[in-house]
């Protein structure tokens, strides 16, 4: 087991200093050494960082829940397109049945034109088509949360997705779509946000402080433990192919050299 000292050995070099030199009375003022005032420093900086980072999660927290405010008169901007459900479905006896499935699986897509096409084409070839939408497809966790009754799970199968190297994913598929159609809709806006300029000010003052200061790291470490954008460049440094853009006679050579 390592020694432990209470106290550290310049304390005791500068303490016995001022005693010959002032008495012991001046121990009572309490002086700090050079490091001790440095370590100070660091710490309350450290202190005042960790208050900005949660003054703004606290900002963004209140911004969010502003809420909405109708606006007049509603404007269109572009078109929505969803899943609805067929006509005979529509008007058979389990209608509200596959509604209830729709109402959970069903997805949204917005385009400016109303025919929903966009450019396929490279290298100046100008092919157009449609552009694809397909229901929701929810991992196994997902699907557990949507909350479908037993008689609803009988309509989904499952299927493996691959996603990289040994990996795989459980997802869950309707297994009869031809019950519903994608149907086309003016995307009219008749509410927008709410805002308050005093928040957004001084969002943007904390904002313009962290970054243009290359503080926000040193937040991060302080209130979650981690860098997510140190860690986001060490995976993709990681992903990056040592023998990208090398001629192959460079990779013979390095190949043997280190053989050597």
């Amino acid at each position: 087991m390592a020694p432990q000292f209470p106290i550290e050995t310049n304390t005791i070099i500068m303490d016995s200093k001022l005693v010959k030199q002032y008495g012991s009375e001046i121990l009572s003022y309490r002086l700090r050494t050079v490091r001790q005032k440095k370590r100070m420093q660091y710490e309350d900086f450290d202190k005042q960082l960790s208050q900005t980072g949660k003054e703004e999660r606290r900002l963004i927290r209140q911004n969010r829940t502003l809420g909405w405010e109708p606006l007049t008169p509603p404007v269109q901007k572009g078109w929505k397109r969803f899943f609805v459900l067929r006509d005979d479905v529509a008007y058979g006896k389990h209608a509200a049945f596959f509604e209830n499935i729709l109402r959970k699986i069903n997805t949204y897509d917005w385009s400016y034109r109303k025919d929903f096409m966009i450019r396929k084409g490279r290298y100046g070839k100008n092919k157009f088509g449609v552009k694809p939408q397909s229901l929701l497809r929810p991992h196994e966790n997902h699907f557990l949360r949507l909350g479908f009754t037993d008689d609803e799970k009988q309509f989904f199968y499952e299927e493996l997705v691959h996603y990289g190297k040994n990996h795989f994913a459980k997802r869950y598929i309707f297994s009869e779509p031809w019950r519903f159609v994608l149907r086309v809709r003016p995307n009219i806006i008749d509410k927008v946000k709410k805002r308050d300029i005093e928040i957004e000010r001084r969002l943007k003052e904390i904002d313009n402080y962290l970054d243009g200061n290359h503080y926000r790291g040193r937040m991060n470490r302080l209130l979650y433990g981690t860098d997510w954008n140190s860690r986001l460049k060490e995976e993709r440094l990681w992903e990056k192919s040592v023998l990208k853009n090398k001629p192959l006679p460079r990779i013979l050579d390095e190949c043997a050299q280190d053989l050597l």
